[in-house]
């Protein structure tokens, strides 16, 4: 005997059944279903603990739920038309099968809707309801279907593409393990069945859109779940698109999203925008330009994905400012990686700057905004922001702006001195830390010390400075095992510039093989090591095979390192055609540019100084073969990209230096030093030709030869030029000018066809 207490419950089951029934009779017999056939509502109340059993196969993402408003949607539909037509009865039924987890049987049912037949009265009544706000008089014809009619039908069109979308993926996990060729073709299929979803869905965005062009208002379908579909179809959509590996038609309806009146809420909206400059800047596919039909004049339109992907962003931060949606850490790292990679940091910075206070800490804003400016080459101005977090009253023990803090320092040499100081702050804050990190201060020590070690003036503590750097990057590259490339490089470039060439070419080779050949910079001073030990054929040869090698738009240097190898080997005429070379690949290059374009440094941008130095040495070349006229017509071109350059001056000095005019070449050289007063050649020159004219005292010439070698100790002409002026003192400064033609003959034997840095 059954408790009075379950009668309730038992006499839901039997209604909720009776109903179902009836909508199973009405499909089977293609009619209607009317009013009077479904028992009173209140019976809706005892069904509560109703759990339908399942029949069909489930696809392994869909959880069967229990639900009545299948029930609650025919009774107002039923309220409003009187009848339960064809397709919204399907629509029931289909909602119960999928609800239940039956994905298959759900879409067979879906699948008998005819949606050509009840779109047009669809839309019409979607456009009655859109024009609620005007009065209507007695005569208007009322609409063919009822909203809830409507919100029912977009509902089974909605979960038809998720059953489409469902069962893509569960074949697709079904069939993995059958083998590659069956693997491709449930790839093929499972593409299929995710198009066909995104077509589904598709179809709701259409009938909704044509029939309110304007846009929903804001209340539209509040009574019905008529919004709640749409916000789920128009979220939906894009996912479908790129399941089905359709690029473009998933920015389009990410596009088709954003910019038509869905009357979505604050937080889909954003939700949806966040998505789409995702996609944006990591699916790999390249966008066609937003076409923005109500575009007004001046206004900024994205060129390619990361300036779209970018508004994107600055519109969400915006957004937040104003409180309009929650704060999301993951939108600033997206705006970073998309701005670092147009060259917008100093952009980013700004950004960094107009956060509200609260979001990020004093800590992470000061290292941020110093990457920013570093990035945009304003190293003194984010050195000053690490100085103060730094200090003693915000976060002295700041490993990574420790350690940024010396790599800036060791790139000045005005500053190599804190460099020094900071990686020493850092390896002491790394007692007993990582090996990697302790590598990198290491190596970062390296840098400071060699730069600090150029700038000293007494001999002994340079050469102290040089053993001390060479021993911290020795120490960083046993911490990283020798596999880190930058202190590989550097190991190379300390040891050559210390005249050990040995192993300076073991390391250099070691580089190579780390970068794998791509490395530019790698084989350039792999070839200047050589040229140091005289082998200029073999050098040569290294720079044809890295030319070989590398992109056109690369071959800058190596042409230009080639073309003086040639000069060191006494083959003018071909350095000449090299030189002429290189000028055609260069104007090649800026025409293949354009103009008002904005590039990253190191992206392969014909920079101006490489076409500035190889007019120069083009008109060296023919200074050394008296060819005054063409020597001029070079130093012409070069003052028409730079009027003002001491490179240019100097080469002017030695034309009239060769054609015995030395007052005139003195002028010439003076003018280079003030427009660079550290201009070593310039510096060497000019003493050679007051040496010349006797106009002035050995002290002044003297002073000149100490200035260049001050810039660089490894100058031979400067230290032979020097033992020249002791020698002129006669006698008493006889060992001071041997000592000088000594080493200008040892520095001869070791010096590269350029310098090494």
């Amino acid at each position: 005997m059954r408790s009075k207490k379950n009668q309730p419950k038992e006499r839901g089951r039997v209604g909720i059944s009776r109903r179902m029934e009836n909508i199973m009779n009405c499909l089977c017999s293609g009619g209607q279903l009317r009013a009077d056939k479904m028992g009173p509502s209140s019976e809706i109340l005892a069904a509560n603990d109703y759990l339908p059993s399942s029949s069909s196969s489930r696809a392994a993402d869909v959880e069967p739920m229990q639900d009545t408003s299948n029930i609650e949607e025919a009774e107002s539909s039923l309220r409003e038309s009187g009848c339960l037509n064809y397709e919204e009865a399907r629509a029931l039924l289909g909602r119960y099968e999928y609800q239940k987890g039956n994905i298959e049987a759900a879409l067979h049912v879906f699948e008998g809707i005819n949606i050509a037949a009840v779109a047009p009265k669809m839309k019409l009544t979607l456009a009655k309801k859109g024009q609620r706000r005007r009065r209507r008089s007695q005569s208007d014809a009322a609409p063919p279907m009822s909203i809830h009619a409507v919100s029912l039908i977009l509902e089974a069109i909605f979960l038809k593409a998720k059953s489409l979308e469902g069962l893509g993926r569960f074949k697709g996990i079904d069939n993995m393990q059958d083998g590659v060729m069956i693997k491709y073709e449930t790839q093929s299929c499972c593409l299929f069945i995710e198009k066909k979803a995104a077509q589904s869905c598709n179809i709701i965005l259409d009938i909704v859109e044509s029939s309110l062009p304007e846009g929903l208002h804001v209340n539209f379908g509040s009574d019905c779940k008529l919004q709640e579909t749409l916000n789920k179809a128009i979220e939906l959509l894009p996912e479908l698109w790129k399941l089905a590996d359709s690029t473009h038609e998933a920015i389009l309806s990410y596009r088709r999203a954003l910019l038509h009146p869905w009357n979505l809420d604050a937080e889909t909206n954003a939700k949806i925008q966040k998505e789409f400059a995702v996609y944006l800047l990591y699916s790999g596919g390249e966008a066609s330009p937003p076409e923005l039909r109500s575009q007004m004049d001046g206004s900024f339109v994205p060129r390619n994905n990361i300036e779209e992907a970018i508004l994107l962003l600055i519109i969400l931060l915006r957004k937040f400012s104003l409180e309009k949606i929650e704060w999301d850490p993951s939108i600033l790292d997206h705006l970073s990686y998309a701005l670092s990679l147009s060259g917008g940091l100093r952009a980013l910075a700004n950004q960094v700057e107009g956060l509200l206070p609260g979001i990020m800490n004093r800590q992470e804003r000061y290292y941020t905004l110093a990457l920013c400016y570093y990035g945009d080459g304003d190293s003194l101005t984010a050195l000053n922001l690490l100085k103060k977090l730094l200090s003693k009253r915000e976060s002295p023990k700041h490993l990574p702006s420790l350690l940024m803090a010396s790599k800036i320092c060791g790139e000045n040499p005005n500053f190599a001195e804190d460099g020094i100081s900071y990686a020493h702050r850092a390896l002491e804050s790394l007692q007993g830390g990582c090996a990697e990190m302790r590598g990198v201060a290491n190596y970062l020590l390296g840098i400071s010390l060699s730069v600090h070690s150029r700038s000293v003036g007494a001999d002994s503590e340079r050469v102290q400075r040089q053993d001390e750097a060479l021993h911290a990057l020795e120490t960083a590259g046993r911490m990283m095992k020798v596999r880190d490339p930058n202190v590989v490089y550097h190991l190379s470039l300390e040891n050559a510039e210390q005249r050990k060439l040995d192993a300076a070419l073991y390391y250099a080779n070691h580089f190579i093989k780390l970068e794998g050949g791509s490395s530019v910079k790698g084989w350039l001073l792999l070839a200047r090591i050589l040229s140091a030990q005289k082998r200029f054929k073999d050098a040569e040869t290294i720079i044809n095979a890295a030319i070989d090698q590398t992109g056109k738009w690369d071959q800058g240097q190596l042409l230009r390192t080639k073309a003086k190898l040639q000069i060191a080997h006494g083959r003018l005429k071909q350095a000449i055609e090299t030189y002429t070379h290189l000028l055609a690949v260069l104007q090649v290059q800026r025409k293949s540019f354009g103009p008002g374009m904005k590039f990253l440094k190191g992206s392969g941008y014909p920079d101006k100084s490489l076409e500035l130095d190889t007019w120069h040495d083009l008109a060296y070349v023919y200074i050394s073969l008296s060819q005054w006229h063409d020597a001029e017509i070079c130093l012409s071109k070069s003052r028409s990209i730079s009027p003002y350059s001491a490179a240019r001056y100097h080469a002017m000095g030695l034309i009239y230096q060769k054609q015995g005019l030395n007052k005139e070449a003195l002028k010439a050289f003076a003018n280079a030093v003030d427009i660079e007063p550290t201009h070593m050649p310039s510096l060497i020159s000019m003493a050679v030709v007051l040496r010349h004219l006797g106009c002035q005292s050995d002290a002044v010439v003297k002073s000149l030869l100490t200035q260049a070698l001050c810039l660089d100790r490894m100058n031979p002409s400067a230290w032979f030029n020097l033992g020249l002026v002791y020698k002129h003192n006669g006698a008493a400064s006889s060992q001071e000018a041997a000592e000088c033609f000594q080493t200008a003959a040892r520095l001869e034997e070791s010096t590269p066809v350029e310098p090494f840095r």
